[in-house]
């Protein structure tokens, strides 16, 4: 199944600024939340869809990209699945496509292969809210080319040489000529490392490098959030016959969580409230991410009132201090009622006629009959 337009998913036009994004990210967020949607099988769904569009679109580089080659320039042409790793070396589709006119240009030929620093890799490391928060220290499996032990990095057998490649002279590039274009490239012959080796490494067969799992410890300072990214210089792979190594980027993706969504360094969630309580008033506890709150309810306090605790939401790793935690109240109407408990509420709708009990209702009513008059309806 084609995967929507992100701006789309997300309803907001392509001029949107980072402001609107956010914006109709939490809205949409708040409404499609399964915890919300408990009897709407597609909720979760749609709010995977939301999370996902969000992690592009509030990424500067990541919009950019999606902006110029839609979804397969955020996702390498094939979309993803949980935590993994890809490598990924920024410019090599350009250098291909340079490769294969100039490869038709002049007669084709072996592609060199590129003998620079090993490729940069990527890890898409998945953590839950609280793990974001507070910070975490997490082991890693990283599938990659390390230097090979028997031969050092050099890719010839122990005991045995490298001589110079003799198509280029050892220099490592060849240039080719038409008309008036004069193009160097990397050796065919060589791979561009300018050497020949007579007598392969039997371990890594001549690359300098060999496959093998490495385990990581990674410490993930508190506060990260989608999109950040955590740069481990050297730890990615080995360059071909010792040349230098490339990096490691942990790209951190925050899961969903049951009961908070996060804008920025704010926390918002949704309480439950008896309609009693909101009525009378009373105390209400709430959950915050270090323990629980209470928070006062006033009588007559309305569906839909929002209450700030300052400094209950996360310190982000570029904040100073902590942002808050938003609790919006929403009254909860009892089902099942029993036959006691019906009779009580008529007996109070009966009572409840004065319109200083209810002076919403009474105000949009005025605003309906003005509507109506307005109308001639």
């Amino acid at each position: 199944m084609a995967t929507r337009d992100y701006y789309e998913i997300l309803e907001v036009n392509r001029t949107a600024d980072d402001g609107e994004i956010k914006k109709s990210y939490r809205r949409l967020a708040m409404r499609y939340h399964p915890d919300r949607n408990p009897d709407d099988a597609s909720a979760e769904d749609r709010f995977k869809e939301i999370s996902a569009a969000y992690e592009v679109l509030s990424d500067p580089e990541k919009r950019q990209a999606y902006d110029r080659f839609g979804h397969a320039g955020v996702n390498g042409g094939g979309g993803r699945s949980g935590a993994g790793f890809g490598g990924f070396s920024a410019g090599a589709g350009f250098g291909d496509v340079f490769s294969d006119i100039f490869e038709q240009a002049f007669g084709g030929g072996a592609r060199g292969q590129d003998s620079g620093r090993g490729a940069d890799l990527r890890y898409e490391l998945e953590l839950t809210l609280e793990e974001a928060a507070l910070g975490k220290e997490v082991s890693i499996q990283i599938p990659s080319s390390a230097i090979c032990e028997v031969c050092h990095g050099s890719g010839a057998k122990p005991g045995s040489g490298v001589e110079d490649c003799k198509t280029c002279g050892g220099r490592g590039q060849v240039r080719m000529v038409q008309g008036f274009f004069s193009v160097t490239r990397p050796c065919p012959q060589c791979n561009g490392s300018g050497k020949i080796i007579k007598d392969p490494c039997t371990s890594c067969h001549g690359h300098g490098r060999v496959r093998k799992n490495r385990d990581l410890q990674v410490k993930v300072p508190a506060g990260v959030d989608t999109g950040d990214r955590i740069r481990l210089s050297g730890e990615g792979e080995a360059g071909e016959r010792g040349a230098a190594l490339g990096d490691l980027y942990i790209q951190v993706r925050v899961l969903p969580h049951a009961l908070f969504v996060r804008d920025g360094d704010d926390l918002h969630c949704a309480v439950p409230v008896k309609f009693t309580t909101m009525a009378m008033g009373g105390e209400l506890e709430v959950p915050t991410l270090t323990g629980r709150a209470k928070v006062q309810i006033a009588p007559g306090t309305q569906s839909g009132a929002v209450f700030r605790l300052r400094g209950k939401g996360i310190k982000g790793v570029r904040s100073k201090l902590n942002g808050d935690l938003h609790c919006q109240i929403q009254v909860e109407v009892p089902v099942h009622l029993s036959p006691r408990q019906k009779e009580l509420l008529e007996e109070f709708a009966q009572e409840g006629g004065d319109s200083a009990q209810h002076p919403q209702q009474e105000s949009w009513w005025n605003k309906a009959k003005d509507f109506f008059d307005r109308m001639g309806l």
